[in-house]
């Protein structure tokens, strides 16, 4: 190939510096490649023409053809428009245009055929057409143009600056003009030849120019595997050089605190999925390689005993271990729940968050560094510099979605120092991450493809599942009474709200004003309520929940502060006013408030009548499963991925043109067949996977992978 695809984007014909800065800024389009990867959003059948008195009030793209016969300028607000009157022999209809009218004027023909092209807006009884696209009907028959029109990305600002769509694929065919289409394959001729793969160079041609369907969708198909087989290649990647390169401790015993704990005080016998998640977890700890796992598993399945019990396994192996959650909340409840268990098997476990004092801070700090304390539990403070442990070997990331890449390499660097060759070296802790969001299969593979992952996907006995109902706000007094009748039988009850104070533009009940009416259903001195908000101080919030924990009060009305946290086993009624108004996750993660102890427990969604599709969609969702995964998948489908993940994860999946969603299947096959070719051919070695080697060292941001590989 004769141009090098890095030549910045001013070189190309048609372009220039003006619209370079701008293609720059609105879409990072700096070189021939950044726009060769400009794939067009959707497409448009330009084989098709409309007559006049055949247009719909659909607000579609259109061609017409037909001849301006008149101008007028119609003074506005700002300035003036530009208004031309265009017929064909069937009716007439409008063009407008609201700024560079001058020039519009001196370039147009009058009562010459054109093919017009772009939006109609249907008002005052006629059709219109905002800045339509505009070609003389002889200079249209000659053009190289293809059936299937691309519509590419845009912003208003390029549209404002006359960078149309027409401009944009103008450009483009000087690129394909330039480089005369030819493009470095990418992918090794077995796989082209098993997948039955259009050439890179027919791909690109035939998803900007496609003559059509049938070729485009071969099109789109062989670049969405490229792109997410590169993206697979390099987590596998990144995983396999993890477990060759990075040494982790390996515990070589299972000992007495591992033991004991599980003849004598394990609270109840382990699920088959708690044993399976162990097995794993041993296998990589008894393994000469860091582990660096992920744990899934809905709230209440029992993830918790899991990370004791594998600190145990650290601690019978002379290492500490440490858990990271992302609140207070959360971590004194990690704390008071574990050091049940520590008391009984003789360990040392403390607390440290922002709150502890510093006499507390200075012991904490001194037992770490002498080894006597064993297990540390805490918020973000256990990243601070002056947090040292002698020996840690396991490190719990609770929530792990919370808290940033940086954060946990943070984390790594408290293993302990090894020297070798005279120099200083930290060997990273054991790193299991935990989570109680169910992440759909497809995102884990995407995201957390360098990480092993274990699913608990059983509760423990005896956990019966939640009955989880939709109700109207008529049916609000059989709701009430349905709240009191549980209360008479010992239990709590949750009642959360999604705003605190009324926004005008929405109707939703606030708190405020459902704290006030649930007080007057639930008079005093018969009824205690309790509220937390997320404008109250933490105290006054820690206080309202320990006395709702304590069962001193039987109603907690919150915002949805309480989705991360609070463990009341007698709570057993959760209520969602305005649950359209939640995600399918928060609506998740808020009913596994309850059925933390043995009785029934419900989820009762309260909305109005007015509901979107979307909103019904997750209602159904909700009222017919409770399992977390498939929950999870319906709203990766709502969301999309970049929602779900927060913005520290979804970097990762910076793509073009495939779409996680929608491309499962193209994923799955991309992971199949990337996991295939290292199996095969670990660094990419043998002549056949050539041209992987190097289109990923092109692609690769991890450049310092490639140290590894020789």
């Amino acid at each position: 190939m004769n141009t090098n695809l890095q030549t910045p984007i001013d070189y190309l014909k048609g372009v220039g510096p003006n619209r370079a800065d701008l293609l720059r800024k609105e879409l990072g389009i700096h070189t021939y490649q950044d726009l060769i990867n400009l794939f067009p959003n959707r497409y448009i059948d330009r084989t098709q023409y409309y007559k006049i008195n055949q247009l719909q009030r659909n607000n579609a793209d259109v061609q017409v053809i037909g001849k301006v016969t008149s101008f007028k300028e119609i003074a506005q607000k700002r300035g003036k428009r530009l208004v031309a009157t265009f017929q064909d022999d069937t009716g007439v209809m409008e063009l407008v245009w609201f700024r560079g009218q001058k020039w519009i004027r001196d370039s147009i023909k009058p009562n010459t055929t054109y093919v017009i092209f772009g939006k109609t807006n249907w008002f005052n009884g006629t059709f219109s057409m905002p800045h339509p696209e505009m070609e003389l009907l002889e200079e249209h028959e000659k053009n190289l143009r293809s059936a299937m029109q691309p519509i590419y990305p845009s912003t208003e600002k390029l549209s404002n600056k006359g960078i149309t769509n027409r401009v944009i694929s103008k450009i483009m065919q000087n690129l394909f003009l330039e480089t005369k289409g030819r493009f470095s394959e990418t992918l090794s001729e077995n796989l082209l030849s098993e997948l039955k793969l259009l050439s890179k160079s027919e791909a690109l041609f035939n998803v900007h120019f496609p003559k059509n369907q049938e070729l485009l969708s071969r099109a789109q198909f062989r670049l969405k595997f490229e792109e997410l087989f590169y993206i697979q290649l390099q987590l596998i990647l990144k995983n396999l050089i993890h477990k060759s390169k990075i040494k982790g401790f390996p515990f070589e015993k299972v000992g007495d605190y591992f033991n004991i704990f599980f003849k004598e005080h394990l609270p109840f016998e382990l699920t088959n999925a708690q044993k399976r998640v162990l097995k794993e977890i041993r296998a990589d700890l008894g393994s000469n390689a860091q582990m660096n796992r992920l744990l899934q598993g809905d709230v209440g399945s029992g993830k918790t005993i899991v990370a004791l019990m594998s600190m145990l396994i650290a601690l019978d192996n002379g290492f500490q271990a440490c858990l990271m959650a992302p609140t207070e909340i959360l971590s004194v409840q990690h704390y008071n729940g574990l050091s049940e268990f520590c008391n009984k098997l003789n360990i040392s476990i403390k607390l440290l968050t922002g709150s502890s004092n510093t006499s507390e801070r200075k012991e904490i700090h001194e037992n770490l560094e002498n080894g006597n304390l064993q297990i540390l539990i805490g918020t973000h403070a256990l990243l601070e510099d002056k947090v040292k442990f002698k020996n840690l070997g396991l490190a719990i990331i609770d929530e792990q979605h919370r808290f940033g890449v940086e954060q946990r390499s943070k984390l790594w660097r408290k293993g302990p120092e090894a020297s070798s060759n005279n120099e200083r070296a930290t060997t990273p802790p054991h790193i299991l991450v935990m989570t109680a969001t169910p992440i759909p299969r497809t995102l884990a593979m995407s995201v957390y493809g360098d990480l092993d992952i274990s699913v608990i996907d059983e509760l423990p006995p005896g956990r019966q599942s939640i009955k989880t109902v939709h109700r109207y706000d008529k049916n609000r007094l059989r709701v009430f009474q349905f709240i009191r009748d549980e209360i008479k039988k010992g239990r709590q009850v949750y009642v959360v709200y999604p705003l605190i104070q009324e926004s005008e533009k929405m109707d939703y009940k606030d708190l405020m004003d459902g704290y006030e009416s649930i007080s007057r259903d639930f008079p005093m001195p018969e009824y205690q309520i309790s509220i937390v908000h997320g404008k109250m101080k933490p105290a006054d919030k820690d206080y309202e929940m320990q006395r709702f924990a304590k069962g001193e009060t039987q109603i907690m009305v919150a915002t949805t502060v309480i989705e991360v946290g609070v463990n009341v086993p007698n709570a057993s009624v959760m209520v969602i006013e305005s649950a359209e108004r939640f995600g399918l996750s928060q609506l998740h993660q808020l009913r596994g408030r309850v059925g933390r102890g043995a009785e029934q427990s419900y989820c009762i969604l309260m909305t109005s009548h007015k509901l979107s599709n979307d909103s019904k969609l997750r209602l159904e969702t909700m009222t017919r499963t409770s399992d977390g995964f498939e929950i999870a998948e319906v709203d990766l489908k709502l969301r999309g991925p970049g929602d779900i993940m927060g913005t520290q994860q979804s970097g990762v999946l910076n793509l073009k043109i495939a779409d996680i969603v929608k491309d499962k299947d193209i994923l799955q096959s991309a992971r199949f067949y990337a996991k295939r070719v290292l199996n095969s051919d670990p660094t990419l070695g043998l002549p056949e996977h050539k041209v992987l080697l190097h289109t990923y060292r092109q692609l690769s941001k991890y450049k310092n992978m490639w140290n590894y590989i020789s």
